[in-house]
């Protein structure tokens, strides 16, 4: 009998408990669903209020600003919040990332950039300038010249100007007293420029510094000529003959001391300057009758680190045209191309020749040349014919990179074998050093 009782209790028990079970499930169901829908209604009324608010602050931020939307400040929180999500989906916070890929394995991949197409460098390649070919006065100066002497290929008119030592090489320092110097010449006293002439020389302008002057004669020797000639004034970007003035932009910092290579060519009247590689003047027909060389450079001052320097004087008399030297001699001789001291690198305006030299190959198709490298007699034989071989596959290699088919090209060098003036003066060496163009 208690057994049986106890069984029904127990199955009464069962029933009860699998009801109340049964009505909590139904309850906590019932109350999840009130809370998940409590939840979604909450979220999307912050939503709503928060664009209420952003719209609110457009208007604001409009009324502030004359009734224009600030599009730009949108546009950059967008750009730093894309940026952001490119860094976290990357794993990593360089900004030089490209892309933000992940591989598989979850580590940063960066994105191949594009190669770009590789073009041959050529400078200063509208530069058409071309140096006469007889050399009346050549100075580097010398390396024998000693430090803190006056320049002994120079004269003095007044101010201050000796020799120093700039990166490893020999210069003429403009230190003050207005300094003014003409070449030393016999008989500098007499006309010594001809009718057709280029001038050349690299000049430094210290950092703030002023201008300075060009003079077609010479002013301490032939002052009978005072007057005839314009004076030449330049400075960074400008150049004035006697009131035409030229300007342009040389990208170069008034804050900086800055090398200026500076040409002239003079051909019966017809003036141009160039100023490193751009022509800016071009005058058809200039006053007076130049006959010598004065540089005068203004408000040089060492002790406040306004001393100028110069280098790489030359004055040289013009020649014939390139292509009718070709046909009359068979070859064209260029005193123009140069190079690096004791090197067979290019100096930018070594351009000019080469840049006619490449034209007349185009325009002359049936032309060839055989590019030949020569010295002056300094250094030992071996080394300067390795030199002028160097030199010469330079210039050939330069040419094949600006278009010429290297079929029409070959080089050679002899080195100081074949002189065409003495080697006992600047003029004579540098008339040894040249490269010629043969025709084959």
């Amino acid at each position: 009998m208690k057994q049986k009782l106890l069984l029904v209790a127990v199955l009464i028990l069962s029933v009860t408990t699998s009801a109340f079970c049964q009505i909590s499930l139904e309850k906590i169901v019932k109350n999840s669903k009130k809370r998940t829908e409590q939840k979604i209604e909450n979220r999307i009324e912050n939503k709503i209020d928060n664009g209420v608010d952003n719209a609110l602050d457009d208007i604001d931020n409009s009324m502030k600003k004359g009734g224009k939307t600030d599009k730009s400040d949108k546009a950059e929180k967008s750009d730093k919040s894309d940026k952001k999500d490119k860094k976290e989906n990357s794993g990593d916070n360089n900004d030089d990332m490209v892309g933000g890929d992940t591989n598989d394995s979850g580590h940063s991949q960066k994105e191949a950039e594009p190669e770009k197409p590789k073009s041959p460098t050529v400078v200063w390649n509208k530069f058409d300038f071309v140096p006469g070919d007889k050399i009346i006065f050549e100075d580097g100066p010398s390396v024998s010249e000693e430090n803190g002497e006056f320049p002994s290929r120079w004269d003095l008119l007044e101010g201050q100007v000796e020799i120093a030592n700039v990166n490893g090489e020999n210069v003429i320092m403009f230190i003050g007293g207005g300094p003014e110097i003409v070449p030393y010449l016999e008989n500098a006293d007499k006309d010594y420029l001809p009718d057709v002439f280029t001038i050349e020389f690299d000049i430094f302008r210290p950092a703030n510094g002023n201008r300075f002057w060009v003079y077609l004669y010479d002013r301490k020797n032939q002052k009978s000529n005072a007057g005839n000639v314009d004076d030449i004034e330049i400075n960074l970007s400008r150049v004035d003959v006697g009131g035409i003035v030229s300007e342009y932009d040389s990208g170069k910092s008034n804050d900086n001391g800055n090398w200026i290579h500076v040409s002239m060519a003079y051909t019966k009247g017809k003036f141009k300057i160039y100023l490193d590689d751009t022509r800016l003047t071009n005058i058809p027909h200039l006053e007076g009758n130049p006959s010598g060389l004065s540089i005068k450079c203004y408000w040089a001052d060492n002790a406040d680190n306004q001393a100028w320097f110069l280098k790489n004087v030359r004055i040289a008399e013009g020649g014939v045209k390139y292509y009718d030297r070709a046909m009359q001699d068979g070859k064209i001789v260029v005193n123009g191309i140069k190079f690096d001291v004791g090197k067979a690198t290019l100096r930018p305006e070594s351009m000019g020749p080469i840049n006619e030299i490449y034209n007349l190959m185009v325009k002359q198709p049936e032309i060839n040349f055989s590019v030949e490298g020569h010295t002056d007699s300094d250094g030992d034989d071996a080394t300067n014919l390795k030199l002028s071989e160097e030199r010469a596959k330079t210039v050939m290699n330069k040419l094949i990179e600006m278009g010429i088919d290297k079929s029409r090209l070959k080089s050679q060098g002899f080195g100081e074998t074949k002189p065409i003036n003495e080697n006992t003066s600047a003029e004579g060496k540098a008339q040894n050093r040249r490269v010629e163009f043969v025709k084959f």
